[in-house]
């Protein structure tokens, strides 16, 4: 039996840090399997998290600066948790990169940290920039993950992950389909900014606040929603569609509105598609309130699994999509992204 080691690198939209996961592989049966050994998050400095947050804003030229700078900081990070946690045998590091800007429709997504900078780091061969292919093949280059839920979570119904954004998994006649479902954390997290806090604790905030009928009307009413999938949201959608109907309106009452909207938009894709048992995993299911609104909107049972899946998945199968494309195996599914072909996604540094 062939054991695969590998480390699984995540940032995500959020922002609240690098999610490593050191984690093993292996077959049984025919069937994949994983063991997460190692975990944690590393949280960004406050300078780190400024030059990402405003990485969109940057010109070409420092923009590219950007890239081999943080590219560096991963390969340091990561060589800093082989030597901590006394780590070995490690086949592969996978990383996901911070993603700057994301337009499949004209083509391109970007994600910095150059995985050569991290190779040279910790002299590990590293596959990064995962998405880009996909891309090029016509597909959204996201969601990435459901090759993961096919492969590694399969006993449920489907998989749903509250990130910056939410997106979810699932199979139709026997094809998995994904896409994201609503903008989270990424806009909560910036509302909850306004009080000096990261993030809207247990939903707290928006617990206070009342829901803006008329708001959430607006935001029921994107022309997003009504979309058929494949589809993705990206940072920029929100910068258009999202935060110029938040003028004018009590912070809590948007939290309040939004955190409603979030709750209405995933609980109608459950209901929709009569999905039993859902697991739940990222951020946001660490907002009670939130997670409760989700639940008095559906027939669906809402799993929540272990602080170190919910915390650690999309790292865990980062590495494991790693994995893949070192065996040359199909890492990205069309059915899940749109584009014209399963593929092998990564580039090998």
């Amino acid at each position: 039996m062939i054991v695969y080691k590998a480390i699984g690198l995540m940032s995500g939209t959020s922002l609240d840090g690098l999610d490593i996961c050191f984690a093993k592989f292996w077959k049984e049966n025919s069937c994949w399997k994983f063991e997460i050994i190692e975990a944690e998050t590393i949280a960004y400095s406050e300078t780190l998290e400024e030059q990402l947050r405003n990485s969109i804003h940057l010109s070409a030229q420092d923009l590219l600066a950007l890239h081999s700078e943080y590219g560096f900081y991963l390969g340091q990070i990561t060589d800093n948790f082989i030597t901590r946690k006394q780590l070995s045998a490690i086949d592969v590091i996978a990383s996901h990169g911070h993603t700057v800007f994301h337009q499949p429709n004209r083509k391109f997504t970007l994600q910095i940290g150059d995985g050569r900078a991290i190779k040279l780091q910790t002299q590990i061969p590293v596959i990064y920039d995962f998405r880009s292919q996909d891309v090029l093949f016509g597909g959204n280059g996201a969601p990435l993950v459901p090759i993961g839920d096919e492969l590694l979570f399969s006993e449920y119904d489907a998989c749903l992950n509250l990130g910056g954004f939410s997106n979810i998994s699932f199979k139709i006649n026997d094809e998995r389909i994904a896409f994201d479902i609503a903008p989270v954390n990424i806009v909560l997290n910036k509302l909850a900014q306004n009080f000096g806090q990261n993030f809207d604790q247990n939903g707290n905030l928006a617990k206070q606040g009342k829901i803006n009928t008329e708001l959430l009307n607006q935001l029921n009413s994107l022309e997003f929603y009504h979309q058929s999938h494949p589809k993705s949201l990206g940072v920029e959608w929100c910068n258009e569609n999202i935060f110029p109907l938040f003028s004018n309106l009590d912070t809590k009452d948007i939290l309040a509105t939004f955190t409603e909207h979030a709750a209405e938009q995933i609980s109608k894709v459950l209901n929709l598609h009569q999905l039993k048992k859902v697991l739940f995993t990222g951020g946001g299911t660490y907002n009670q309130y939130f997670i409760e609104k989700i639940k008095g909107k559906t027939t669906s049972e809402i799993i929540i699994p272990e602080k170190e899946i919910i915390d650690f998945k999309e790292a865990l199968i980062f590495a494991f999509m790693g994995v893949l494309k070192l065996n040359n195996e199909i890492n990205v599914l069309s059915s899940a992204t749109g584009s014209s072909q399963n593929h092998s996604s990564g580039i090998l540094a």
